[in-house]
């Protein structure tokens, strides 16, 4: 499967999960993941897959367009 582009895009979890009070911890429990994967798709350091993206979104409540920053705005 493919994962996004990082020169085009960011992975705006960070301010998602600020808005939703809610810890990479939880999440990365809810997606079977280990702390640092998660951590590492919140700090930009690795980009999640497009299924764990639609995932996240799911699990967040919010679409997964709201997840990504397209830089070129």
């Amino acid at each position: 499967m493919t994962s996004f582009d990082r020169n085009e895009q960011n992975y705006r979890s960070t301010e998602v999960l600020e808005e939703k009070g809610i810890k990479q911890t939880w999440l990365a429990e809810q997606l079977g993941k280990s702390y640092n994967m998660v951590n590492a798709y919140v700090q930009n350091r690795q980009q999640p897959r497009i299924e764990v993206l639609y995932k996240i979104a799911k699990i967040l409540g919010v679409s997964v367009k709201e997840l990504l920053i397209d830089n070129e705005i």
